[in-house]
């Protein structure tokens, strides 16, 4: 259990019905992609893959242009990139296709697994719009020396990212949710800068993605300094 949320595979997370007629439907381990799109009057449809994880969270990898290498992004940076004029309102800006119809995220089921992980998110660290925030973090890989994201959204995601850390020997093939081995390419430097802050999508580190300490991020079971330091304040 993640956050009140159970990991569930992208073939599991919607019935059939609630993904009916969506363009551009993919399945993945715990995620399912589909088309999206903002439009702005001035430049007209940015259309992008939208995907949807079992944990709440929603990554768009814009497709405006060939050459556009935005991606990562959160819904509401989506829509700022897009040139969207009325901007702070990605849930009616922000659409899918549906039987050939420009459709509201907030018309669809495809929010259901993000408000519910909003709905959770009492007592934990949290951004400015209350959902929970720890941003993209990296570990070096002992063998190739490539530098691997870890997504920091869950408990299970944060304890993973913990224990890499500590482990002087850790390796790509360690990584237990992405198939990676040495061989692949280390992500590029102009990726890397996305790392999941909901405030600014280039965010070097601020209040709102950086946590210094909460239930999900420091473990009771651990005799690292920081889990340590964490839970004698918890007890104070």
């Amino acid at each position: 259990m993640e956050n009140g949320l159970d990991r569930e595979s992208g073939s599991m997370m919607f019935s059939e019905e609630e993904l009916r007629e969506v363009t551009g439907l993919k399945k993945g381990g715990d995620f399912i992609e589909v088309t999206c799109g903002c439009t702005s009057h001035r430049y007209g449809d940015a259309v992008g893959k939208l995907r949807v994880f079992s944990n709440g969270d929603l990554e768009i990898t814009c497709e405006c242009t060939p050459g556009c290498n935005e991606d990562k992004l959160t819904p509401s940076a989506f829509e700022k990139h897009s040139g969207r004029e009325t901007a702070r309102k990605w849930k009616n800006n922000v659409w899918v296709i549906v039987n050939g119809e420009k459709v509201s995220l907030s018309k669809t089921a495809l929010l259901k697994y993000y408000n519910q992980a909003s709905k959770n998110a009492n007592g934990t660290h949290r951004s400015h719009n209350g959902r929970v925030c720890h941003r993209d973090e990296f570990v070096r890989c002992s063998m190739c020396n490539k530098e691997r994201r870890f997504r920091l959204r869950t408990k299970d995601e944060c304890r993973i990212h913990h224990d890499a850390l500590a482990d002087v020997n850790w390796k790509c093939c360690d990584l237990p949710y992405d198939r990676i081995t040495c061989d692949d390419d280390e992500e590029r430097a102009s990726r890397r800068v996305y790392r999941g802050c909901t405030r600014s999508p280039t965010c070097k580190g601020c209040t709102s993605c950086v946590c210094f300490g909460c239930e999900i991020c420091r473990f009771t079971d651990c005799s690292c300094q920081t889990c340590i330091d964490f839970t004698r304040n918890a007890k104070a």
